[in-house]
C-alpha cells in the first residue's frame, strides 16, 4: 500500500510513518520545509514533499497514486490552514483512496457527544483567545471536518482524547460519541493514536465514521 502522510514531521506523523513502514507500506510525507530535518532518521525509507499542507500543488504531488492518506488536521494560524488542507486532499487524492483525518474530541459529527467542563471551556474561552493571537484557529478545524463529513468519499475522522507519551499499550478502544463509558480513561498514548489511524486505513467498518478513541 502506498500511504501519503500529511503532517509527517510532528510526533503523531512520525509515529504513523513508523507503523506504516513496519507494515511494509510505501510512505510519502508532507511537511513544511523548515521541519524536514526532523525526518532525517528515516533516511531513504520515506519520500518527503516539502511545502505547506494547504498548498494544492504540494498535496497533488504527495497523494499521486496513493492508496491511503493519513492527515493530521492542525489549525495553524488564521488562514484556513486545516480547511485548506482538506480541500486539497479531497480534490487531489485518487477517487478510491482511503482517507483518515485526525483531530480531538472537541469535534462532533452529529452533536450527540457529551462533553465535560474542560472541553466546553476550551471551546468557549480558550479558542477565541487563541485566535486573537493569530496562532491557532479551532473554528477552522470545525470547518475542515465539516467538509469531510459532507463528503461521500471513503473517509474516517479519528477523534483523540488527551494524549501522553510512552510505550504502546495496543489499539485504543473507540465509541461513536464522547461520553461513552468505554472512553472514561480519557488518555491515549500518542503512539497508539497513530496505530489507530493506520489501522483505520484497512478497517472498512470505520468508513464515514468519526470514532472517539481512548486508551482502555
Amino acid at each position: 500500500m502506498k500511504v501519503a502522510i500529511i503532517g509527517i514531521s510532528g510526533k503523531l506523523g512520525q509515529y504513523m510513518a513508523r507503523h506504516c513502514l513496519d507494515l511494509g507500506h510505501e510512505v510519502v510525507g508532507v511537511c513544511r520545509p523548515q521541519s524536514s530535518g526532523k525526518l532525517a532518521h528515516f533516511g531513504d525509507r520515506i519520500t518527503i514533499v516539502a511545502g505547506r499542507s494547504n498548498d494544492p500543488a504540494v498535496i497533488r504531488e504527495a497523494v499521486q497514486d496513493a492508496d491511503g492518506v493519513l492527515c493530521v488536521l492542525v489549525p495553524f494560524g488564521v488562514d484556513d490552514y486545516a480547511s485548506g488542507t482538506v480541500r486539497a486532499v479531497m480534490e487531489h487524492a485518487p477517487k478510491d483512496a482511503r482517507m483518515v483525518f485526525s483531530c480531538g474530541w472537541h469535534i462532533s459529527k452529529d452533536g450527540k457527544d457529551r462533553y465535560d467542563w474542560k472541553i466546553r471551556f476550551i471551546e468557549r474561552v480558550i479558542a477565541p483567545l487563541a485566535r486573537l493571537t493569530r496562532f491557532v484557529d479551532l473554528a477552522d478545524q470545525h470547518r475542515a471536518t465539516r467538509l469531510v463529513f459532507e463528503s461521500n468519499r471513503r473517509w474516517t475522522v479519528v477523534r483523540g482524547s488527551d494524549l501522553e507519551e510512552g510505550e504502546s499499550q495496543g489499539l485504543p478502544v473507540w465509541a461513536e460519541h464522547v461520553g461513552d463509558p468505554r472512553l472514561a480513561a480519557n488518555m491515549t498514548r500518542r503512539i497508539d493514536f497513530a496505530l489507530f489511524m493506520v489501522h483505520a486505513l484497512t478497517n472498512e467498518a470505520l468508513i464515514q465514521k468519526a470514532p472517539a478513541i481512548s486508551g482502555a
